[in-house]
């Protein structure tokens, strides 16, 4: 078996927890271990810590200009832009993944609208996956929610594109606890290699491939009259 190469891809991290750095994030400890993954394979990695900076809330690219007085959004995106692979880390809270994973979502919608070089919608030709850690269940709803917004927005979701870990039910340990508590979790270790080799996968495929052909996927050829299957007067 020929080892791929994955070394001229780019991952973005970004970890939604509630707690400002330097405070211990038990997600952060679960995405480290597929971004060490990563890196060991060459990939160039990056981590934002969402909460860390003052990003607006809204659906426009740039609050500033809708009523806000600061927006750093603008320089995360930059890159997201950059970036070939997403990861959006998230804990559970009531079941549902953090405010600051849907501040994220949504501000990644609101980019949604732009288009890249070939005329499709921005994210065309990007990967996404999530990775949960929670003291109650709700990994698989969570993902479910966030991967179907990250698809929604153009981004390629290959399979089993989320990984997670959960402790028991109600107040007890979490994940990296003690230096100790769900890192020997097989189901876990898994889940989150299998997650990310083949979010490293499908970045390369599409990369390598320059995205997306522009065949019936082109905002700007649709703009432009051209409607494939559309065209054909039975369709109209």
């Amino acid at each position: 078996m020929n080892k791929p190469d994955f070394s001229k891809l780019k991952a973005l991290y970004i970890n939604c927890t509630l707690k400002r750095s330097p405070e211990k994030s038990h997600t952060k400890v679960l995405m480290d271990v597929s971004a060490d993954i990563m890196k060991n394979e060459g990939v160039d990695v990056e981590h934002i810590r969402f909460i860390d900076h003052d990003v607006a809330t809204g659906v426009q690219p740039d609050m500033t200009e809708h009523g806000w007085d600061t927006d750093a959004w603008n320089d995360i995106y930059k890159k997201v832009d950059a970036a070939d692979i997403l990861i959006i880390g998230t804990p559970i809270w009531l079941g549902e993944k953090s405010s600051q994973a849907q501040l994220l979502i949504e501000r990644l919608y609101s980019m949604s609208g732009l288009t890249n070089d070939k005329g499709q919608y921005k994210f065309y030709g990007k990967v996404g996956g999530t990775i949960i850690t929670g003291n109650e269940d709700g990994i698989k709803h969570c993902a479910m929610g966030i991967l179907y917004s990250m698809q929604h927005v153009g981004y390629s979701i290959p399979p089993q594109a989320d990984a997670g870990w959960i402790g028991e039910a109600g107040p007890g340990p979490s994940y990296g606890d003690d230096g100790q508590v769900g890192l020997d979790n097989d189901f876990t270790k898994r889940n989150t290699t299998f997650m990310t080799y083949n979010l490293m996968h499908l970045a390369k495929m599409l990369k390598e491939n320059g995205g997306y052909s522009t065949y019936g996927n082109s905002k700007e050829e649709w703009n432009n009259g051209n409607k494939w299957a559309f065209n054909n007067p039975e369709y109209r």
